[in-house]
């Protein structure tokens, strides 16, 4: 199989073209909106065999971010995180990581330090999925007048992914008016280039190639992709 360069061409032009959004553009209604952050916790983005720095990168944004729309009225800021059992089956696909207990499976410093922490909401996972035995269903059933999610985190192909999705699909089922927005520098992926791979007998994940590709079949499903929210 080789992949169409047009076609790769065409996603890097539409990468680059994302447009940005101001805050009063993003969240019109504040009341109505929540910020629901993946996986930014110190197992992916500090320490652990699954830390990236590509992923600890994001850390920055996605805390200006929470800033901002806290000061612009939102309220509603969810905390989705790897906490996995000591002999959790998802151990057998990837390392093991953000074990219960650890400080891998806490959140980043800059996260835990921002003012108004303690009134976030930490809904643990134990696996990719951050609507499978999460609560975050149950939460989202209790909370009918939210229309606006924000969605921030990584990795972009895995856990990001399955969030937005999982908004974007259920609104979709049941006839919700509801808006996904994904800006781009909150979110990011880990990079292992095929050498690396060859040597740990691992699979090659190449960072920019599934961040770009993931951020465009978000789209192609009807989720808001920007560049930012500023």
């Amino acid at each position: 199989m080789t992949l169409s360069s047009n076609f790769l061409n065409h996603m890097q032009t539409w990468q680059e073209a994302l447009p940005t959004l101001s805050l009063a553009e993003a969240l019109p209604h504040p009341e109505r909106a929540a910020l629901l952050s993946v996986d930014v916790t110190r197992g992916f983005c500090c320490e652990g065999a699954l830390a990236s720095p590509r992923v600890a990168n994001i850390v920055p944004p996605v805390t200006r971010l929470m800033q901002a729309a806290w000061n612009h009225g939102l309220r509603h800021i969810l905390l989705l995180q790897d906490t996995h059992a000591p002999d959790a089956v998802e151990f057998a696909q990837w390392p093991p990581h953000c074990v219960s207990g650890s400080p891998e499976a806490t959140p980043v410093d800059e996260i835990a330090a921002l003012p108004f922490f303690s009134q976030m909401m930490i809904l643990p996972k134990n696996s990719i999925s951050s609507d499978i035995h999460t609560g975050l269903d149950p939460w989202l059933a209790a909370h009918p007048e939210l229309d606006t999610f924000i969605v921030v985190g990584d990795c972009t192909d895995l856990c990001t992914y399955q969030l937005a999705m999982h908004l974007r699909m259920q609104a979709n089922a049941v006839q919700l008016q509801r808006r996904v927005l994904l800006p781009a520098n909150c979110a990011d992926t880990y990079d292992l280039p095929i050498e690396t791979a060859a040597q740990i007998d691992a699979m090659p994940h190449p960072g920019d190639f599934f961040h770009a590709t993931f951020l465009y079949h978000m789209a192609l499903n009807g989720i808001t992709v920007l560049k930012g929210i500023e």
